[in-house]
This record gives C-alpha cells, structure tokens and sequence, in this order.
C-alpha cells in the first residue's frame, strides 16, 4: 500500500501531474462512481485480471483522497484503515466477542441494530433506510419499495393491467426492486447482467 500512496504524493507533488494536482474530494467524486460500477461489471465476468485490474482502480480512489486529506493534515490511509477495521470489529461481536446469534439472519438484525446505536451516539437523525442520492437510480428504489410496498404492488398490478400512465408505469419498476431483493437479487447487478446476456444474444443473432 505503501508503494501506491507514495506514488500518488509523488503526482501530487509541485513537479508532479497537472491533472492530479487539481484533484479535490469533489472532483473525484463522479470518477469514484465511474470505477466503482466498472468493478461490479468486472466482477460479474470470468476475467481474473480485469478484476484485478478494475479493484485497482477502487482502491486508487481511497489512496487518493487519503494523500489529499493528509496534504492539510486531516486525516490518512492508517486513519481510513484503523476506522474499518474498528468498525467490523465492533459490528461482528459473534465473532470479536461473546453475542450469540441466530444464523445468518440473526447476523443481519444484530448488524443493524449496531448501526442504529451508532448513529443515536454520534446525534443522527437520518433515515436508516435512506441510500445516499449519488446512488444509482435502482439502488435507490429499493428503499422506496421497502417504505410504500401497497403503493408499489398497485403500481406493478396497474402496469400489468396494460397502463400507459408513466409515474404508474415508474411505481412498477420501483416495485420490482423490492420482488428482486426478496429472492435476493440486488436490481441495479441483476439488471447489469441481464442486459448484459441479452446484448450478447443480439450480437450473435445479428452476426
């Protein structure tokens, strides 16, 4: 890791890359998005480099803005790490601790529950639903789907109705993320791959 944050301080350098140089936290934040759903692509598929290839462009991200954070002694990559790994620590007392629970389930709800504390102790009030808003659009729909789920399944059944209202035909699709997340499949990786499968079969077809 070393290796990386040295050579990311040496394009930050006054001699170093232009570009890099007037990087911000902001700045980064689309690029951040951009490599993050290209590392879900990538790990969708067979391709052991281009997995490699593509964490690597996540984990150049969280360099990056460490060495911008530590350039106004903010904060660093050792503060990032020693953050995480307090963090599953503390929300794995099955396994750090002496907390029984009930399978992977009985996981799940002491999880949450942790989180819950967590934020009563730092004074949050945000809805521990919410998704942030950078999001993708599908990722967020789940929250909703959760939150208004007769809204949703009336929407799905109007839809199948034949409805041609688009804010009802918009209440489906909602309603379909929380039908995927209960057979467990995340809508925003599922739909990726789906698409991804039919586009081969055109391809092929149109060859």
């Amino acid at each position: 890791m070393n290796e990386l944050l040295n050579t990311l301080r040496a394009l930050r350098a006054p001699d170093g890359c232009p570009w890099d140089i007037k990087q911000t936290h902001e700045s980064l934040r689309p690029h951040l998005i951009e490599e993050a759903a290209e590392a879900v692509e990538a790990l969708g598929q067979p391709n052991e480099s281009h997995r490699v290839e593509e964490l690597g462009d996540v984990l150049l991200h969280v360099a990056f803005h460490a060495v911008i954070a530590e350039e106004r002694d903010a904060w660093n990559f050792s503060d990032v790490e020693h953050a995480i790994v307090a963090k599953l620590i503390r929300r794995h007392p099955h396994v750090f601790g002496d907390v029984q629970v009930d399978g992977e389930e009985g996981v799940k709800r002491n999880w949450e529950a942790i989180k819950a504390a967590e934020r009563r102790e730092r004074g949050e009030d945000r809805d521990p639903d919410a998704f942030p808003p950078d999001l993708p659009a599908l990722s967020r729909a789940r929250a909703l789907a959760k939150r208004q789920p007769d809204r949703a399944d009336d929407a799905l059944q109007a839809a199948a109705n034949g409805s041609g209202d688009t804010a009802v035909l918009l209440d489906a699709m909602v309603a379909l993320t929380g039908r995927l997340k209960d057979l467990g499949v995340d809508a925003e990786v599922g739909l990726r791959d789906h698409v991804g499968e039919r586009l081969r079969e055109a391809s092929k077809e149109g060859a």
